[in-house]
């Protein structure tokens, strides 16, 4: 019988998917990332549960805001202007 999916995935099931992702993530990180509260989890007994959607959210890239040069260093192209 087919297995239910379910958005609760074991710490094994979410390192498949990062390493499917091209992300080597163990699952003993994975572990410590659900005890320190990085990532939601349940512990119904010994096996550790985290929502699969927050793990694929974590694989998603982040949209960086551009930085203005002359906020990195002032004055660095002023000489250049003249």
């Amino acid at each position: 019988m087919p297995r239910i999916p379910s958005d609760w995935i074991t710490l094994t099931e979410a390192a498949q998917i990062f390493k499917d992702a091209g992300v080597s993530i163990s699952r003993s990180t994975l572990a410590r990332w659900a005890r320190s509260g990085k990532l939601q989890s349940i512990q119904p007994g010994r096996t550790i549960y985290v929502r699969r959607a927050q793990v694929r959210s974590m694989l998603r890239p982040t949209r960086r805001r551009g930085v203005n040069a002359a906020d990195v260093q002032p004055g660095l192209f002023e000489d250049m202007e003249e």
